[in-house]
């Protein structure tokens, strides 16, 4: 086993660790700073699924969620401008410091190429009579202004990133996968790594270790927080359906918003119920997670354009006693739903779930509607999910259909699984600290955020703590 000394080592290359990086170096941070990534650089990142029309399955990860920038540079690359959406981090931090953060770290995406035109400015006449229709129906609507990185330009923002942290002294090691943290005495002073293929061990001993495994590593990090005792508790899951409609359908939400944030409660469970990630234009996508499980989300690019419009609907559900896993749950109902469409996602016709009957792929055929992700199986999502969540989806689409007309319409497409993995939170001081000397959480997979922007701004202030705030 070799052995790599370092100063701060984080573990993920996503927004959170990225931006840990990259504040360091901009602070003029003079000790060594290594990033620790299981998957490829941004220009060796390549999915099949453009030449074969359909996933691979790749090993020993998926290309989608793996490598630097993680999820976030083929994803539609929204930043959303306010400290109401994204998590729970300005509970910890204080909205104030958050709102400075959001501003700070949004010049940073400028300043490397992202798009100067903000989504959801202006038009209030417009957002107002929304609203109202939202408040009639018993729903929130969370405005937010969003800046549009879209898939193929956050690549190019990203790579820029990753040249100059590259170019600044950043040590990027790929390929790596973390297993375990070093622990003397009570305090972490690094990182056991094994080689994604072939398995060589290395150990990486720093003075700063930093956790930043993203949404997908959320499970992993559950588990190392059982093995050490670093003190967390279980958190929310999100479960639910990738929803897809024609662009007509959702013109004067996407014009006046781009994204419309509703959350309902509806009944008769009243559990929080919200739109999450919208894409006008935008592709439905199939996400593979290391243990073959695959989900679904939805991508949206700045010029290559689709005729429909998708977003997710998730349902939270918070688990305690006497069952405390709630990841593990939302992974069962994935893997079932996978069974179900012989490891693919499937995807049905709204009409048809109101009908009781599964959907054929002639009726997917000759609808108005026509999946933008088409290895996707037609077939019954009933037969997979909940009750509970199923009937909170419909009641919740019943009532996005006053605010939105036609959005409950029979052709309406609801693809599954579509699953959040940030359930496990991680106790945090304001300096995020854990309980552990010597070891910080941050981004989707501490729980604190959900997205890029707040994940961003985690690693901000880590970054600034790190460096005494000099």
């Amino acid at each position: 086993m070799s052995i790599y000394n370092t100063d701060v080592v984080i573990v993920g290359a996503g927004p959170a660790g990225i931006f840990t990086a990259l504040e360091l170096t901009r602070r003029g941070f003079g000790e060594k700073i290594t990033i620790v990534e299981k998957g490829m650089p941004v220009e060796k990142r390549r999915c099949p699924k453009e030449q074969t029309g359909r996933c691979m399955n790749c090993k020993p990860y998926c290309h989608i969620t793996t490598g630097f920038s993680g999820a976030g540079a083929f994803s539609d690359g929204k930043l959303s401008l306010s400290p109401e959406v994204g998590g729970d981090l300005p509970e910890l931090i204080g909205y104030p410091l958050a709102e400075e953060l959001i501003d700070y770290t949004d010049k940073i995406y400028l300043e490397f190429g992202a798009d100067d035109r903000v989504e959801g400015l202006g038009n209030h006449e417009k957002i107002k009579e929304i609203r109202k229709r939202a408040i009639q129906a018993g729903l929130k609507l969370v405005d937010c202004p969003i800046r549009h990185l879209g898939t193929e330009k956050a690549q190019e923002i990203y790579l820029s990133i990753q040249n100059y942290l590259a170019e600044h002294g950043v040590e990027l090691i790929f390929g790596y996968n973390c297993v375990d943290l070093i622990m003397e005495g009570g305090r972490c002073v690094g990182v056991v790594c094994e080689k994604a293929v072939g398995g060589d061990a290395m150990d990486i001993r720093a003075s700063h270790t930093v956790i930043a495994s993203g949404r997908r590593g959320a499970d992993w990090l559950s588990a190392l927080c059982d093995r050490h005792d670093i003190l967390h508790k279980p958190g929310t899951v999100d479960i639910g359906v990738r929803v897809e409609v024609r662009n007509e359908i959702m013109e004067d939400v996407n014009n006046v918003l781009y994204e419309s944030k509703l959350i309902g409660y509806p009944k008769p469970f009243k559990n929080k119920v919200r739109t999450f990630c919208q894409n006008p234009g935008g592709f439905v996508s199939q996400e593979n997670y290391d243990n073959d499980l695959a989900v679904v989300n939805g991508h949206s690019y700045k010029e290559k354009k689709s005729a429909n419009t998708n977003l997710s609907i998730l349902c939270s559900h918070n688990f305690t006693s006497p069952f405390n896993q709630p990841i593990e749950y939302a992974r069962k109902i994935g893997e079932l739903t996978n069974m179900l469409g012989s490891g693919h996602i499937l995807v049905q016709r709204y009409g048809d779930i109101l009908d009781g009957k599964r959907t054929w792929p002639e009726e997917l055929a000759r609808s108005n509607v026509r999946p933008t992700l088409p290895d996707a199986v037609a077939g019954d999502i009933t037969s997979a999910m909940p009750y509970r969540a199923m009937v909170n989806i419909i009641n919740f689409i019943q009532a996005v259909e006053h605010v939105v007309p036609g959005f409950a319409s029979v052709e309406t497409l609801l693809y599954s699984p579509e699953l959040k993995f940030y359930s496990n939170k991680v106790k945090l001081d304001e300096h995020l600290r854990t309980s552990i000397e010597g070891l910080h959480c941050l981004g989707d997979s501490s729980g604190w955020t959900r997205g890029l922007m707040m994940a961003s701004i985690m690693g901000v202030l880590m970054g600034r703590e790190l460096s005494g705030g000099k």
